[in-house]
């Protein structure tokens, strides 16, 4: 997320989102150099300068610390489909939320250059990998209520499976980053894959 003005944002609200991420950025930039089980929430609020309630109260897990983009990977999946434009369905509504990120780099879209080191905390860590694992069950959830609110047969199958997809080849990506493939080649091969992904289930999904 970015410290932007938001529409609508009170200045209570851009205050309380600005010091959010920043907690998040000190924390990860500790994980990153020590290691997610070397670092405790008391030492990030004290080079915070924050206590650790107040942190608990911005990030109810450590976990969460790192993976702060749960919550926005929650709205913007589900968002994509309940705002989607008049008649369009709800596959295509996030395939285009889906390249969206891939252009901009965006971390939910599973690709940016630098993002290995993020990702090799995250492998170093079980406490991490299951938080992450409950971040994807999460955004299934949350589509499947949106589905469901669509109007799609079985919702919670068709959920189950775009989350599915689209974690295969977000994970297939980061594999590449991590194994130091060249980052454009790893760029050209997940917008092809991702595209046969949506391709898939919108053969899939009447």
């Amino acid at each position: 997320m970015t410290d932007e003005n938001r529409p609508g944002e009170s200045l209570r609200e851009r205050k309380k989102r600005e010091t959010r991420q920043r907690i998040s950025n000190i924390a990860t930039g500790m994980f990153r150099e020590r290691g997610f089980d070397q670092v405790t929430v008391a030492e990030v609020a004290r080079v915070a300068g924050v206590s650790a309630m107040t942190v608990f109260n911005y990030f109810p897990r450590k976990e969460d610390l790192f993976l702060d983009r749960i919550p926005e990977a929650v709205a913007a999946f589900a968002g994509a489909v309940r705002d989607r434009a008049p008649g369009e369905p709800p596959l295509a509504a996030l395939r285009r939320l889906a390249f969206r990120f891939i252009d901009a780099r965006h971390p939910l879209g599973g690709l940016g250059e630098g993002f290995a080191g993020f990702w090799s905390v995250v492998a170093d860590s079980p406490a991490l990998l299951a938080r992450a694992r409950e971040g994807v069950e999460e955004v299934e959830w949350a589509l499947a209520a949106a589905f469901a609110e669509a109007g799609l047969a079985a919702p919670e199958l068709v959920a189950a499976v775009t989350v599915a997809a689209y974690r295969s080849v977000c994970v297939a990506s980061v594999r590449r980053q991590l194994a130091g493939y060249p980052f454009a080649e790893i760029v050209e091969d997940h917008r092809e894959r991702m595209g046969a992904a949506f391709d898939a289930l919108e053969r899939m999904v009447p």
